[in-house]
């Protein structure tokens, strides 16, 4: 969750987009995320898809 987390954040500033620990960071949490992206529109200003997974990533803990 922290990873999905800090690619949201630094998805938000292009400057650190190219970074080499964004890179990492975005390469280690895109799997989770595609799949999600799949379904949300592509027309959104935000990229939703890492609250979808950590939503669901909690109601999993929760159930569990």
């Amino acid at each position: 969750m922290f990873l999905l987390l800090v690619d949201f954040v630094l998805g938000l500033f292009p400057q650190w987009k190219n970074h080499d620990v964004a890179k990492k960071i975005r390469k280690l949490a895109n799997p989770s995320c595609e799949l999600v992206r799949k379904f949300l529109p592509a027309d959104l200003p935000v990229d939703f898809s890492h609250f979808v997974v950590i939503l669901g990533l909690l109601i999993l803990m929760k159930l569990w």
